[in-house]
């Protein structure tokens, strides 16, 4: 390849489509774009900043220029591309251009706040740099108003908790983690965090949100005000799709691509966040380590198709820590769930008695492996 690979992107999924690519070819040109510094980091470290009382700096496990020396590398920090040229097979950013032979669309995703008056005053935690330009206000807060029950709001919930502030939870939901898990399941989460003294407020929506000289004033949609000194949306995140539609690009929810990863341009690809598989966004960090396998391969010439196993997710909530794996969501799942003061099991059975799904806490953790070799996926 004569110019070689482009990657957008810094992220993990960037990373490891390197770390792959690297392993089976020291030689072929890879250059890496990206808007921010491009000194890694572990994301899922920011679900516990605040109890550990870290700042953002202490997340840099590698500076970019280390990580390009390692990896034979070219890379372009702090530049944001403007378009991409198909015709001509060329990535812009204001009067830079650089020619590719294969170019990757690792974009990431962003954090989604509600479309309500005061949104501006709200704070996310989507990546090291958002939780730098918010550091000093979460450390000072000693209120917290957590938008969203889902993974990330429960896991920020319990960590704020944990470091000593009042937290109230808001979700539109009736239950915990209500898109991962039937309510019988997650209660036990649920009164966990309250017995830390979270408190949950299910089935209310959040109006609008006031700056008061003191602090931030919240309205609900049950006409309560909550007065808080930090408001953090973790209500979801949408897949970074603009530059793909900029180019022409199929997009939907994400970047649309086939089994290989490649997008409706043959020489694009896309991987991670922002990448859609059979109508899925997998923002997990197993299935982008297998997607980041098979596409290191394919950019060298294969045509390998992306298969994914049953794969665990972790919920990172240390004082009741979870392990979900499957179809976990299907509302036709027939749930047998075993409590014990030690933990929790519960296996999701389709009409066929076949096990798809399954949530193990605590002690019982240590089955999980087991549980995931039975999984009919």
């Amino acid at each position: 390849m004569k110019h070689g690979i482009v990657i957008i992107g810094s992220g993990f999924a960037a990373r490891q489509l390197v770390k792959n690519i690297r392993k089976h070819d020291a030689q072929v040109p890879v250059r890496l774009i990206a808007a921010d510094s491009m000194d890694e980091y572990n994301k899922p470290d920011l679900s516990h900043v605040i109890s550990l009382n870290q700042r953002a700096d202490d997340l840099t496990r590698q500076r970019a220029g280390e990580f390009a020396e390692q990896f034979n590398l070219t890379l372009n920090a702090n530049s944001w591309v403007s378009s991409i040229d198909r015709h001509e097979r060329l990535v812009k950013c204001g009067d830079q251009q650089w020619p590719y032979d294969k170019l990757v669309l690792a974009t990431g995703s962003s954090a989604l706040l509600p479309p309500i008056p005061g949104k501006e005053l709200m704070l996310t935690l989507n990546s090291q740099q958002e939780f730098m330009a918010c550091e000093s206000s979460l450390r000072d807060a000693r209120r917290v108003m957590i938008l969203g029950g889902g993974l990330i709001g429960t896991e920020l919930a319990m960590d704020f908790c944990r470091a000593g502030k009042q937290v109230i939870l808001v979700d539109n939901a009736s239950s915990l983690l209500a898109s991962l898990m039937p309510a019988e399941v997650s209660s036990r989460l649920q009164h966990r965090l309250n017995q830390m003294g979270v408190e949950l407020l299910f089935n209310q929506r959040l109006e609008s949100l006031a700056k008061t000289e003191q602090s931030i004033n919240a309205t609900l949609s049950s006409g309560r005000m909550v007065n808080v000194d930090a408001v953090v949306a973790a209500i979801g995140l949408r897949s970074n799709i603009g530059l793909a539609q900029h180019a022409g690009l199929d997009v939907n929810r994400g970047i649309q691509v086939n089994r290989q990863l490649q997008t409706s341009d043959a020489n694009i690809y896309a991987l991670g966040d922002c990448a859609e598989i059979d109508g899925k966004v997998l923002p997990f960090l197993q299935p982008i380590q297998f997607s980041a396998m098979t596409l290191a391969k394919n950019l060298l010439g294969a045509a390998d198709g992306l298969a994914l196993p049953a794969m665990l997710v972790k919920v990172k909530t240390p004082e009741l820590p979870l392990h979900l794996a499957g179809e976990t969501q299907r509302s036709d799942l027939h749930w047998q769930i075993s409590v014990e003061p030690q933990g929790l099991i519960a296996k999701g059975y389709d009409i066929e008695q076949q096990l798809r799904a399954f949530i193990v806490s605590e002690a019982h953790m240590k089955q999980a492996f087991g549980l995931l070799r039975e999984l009919q996926v």
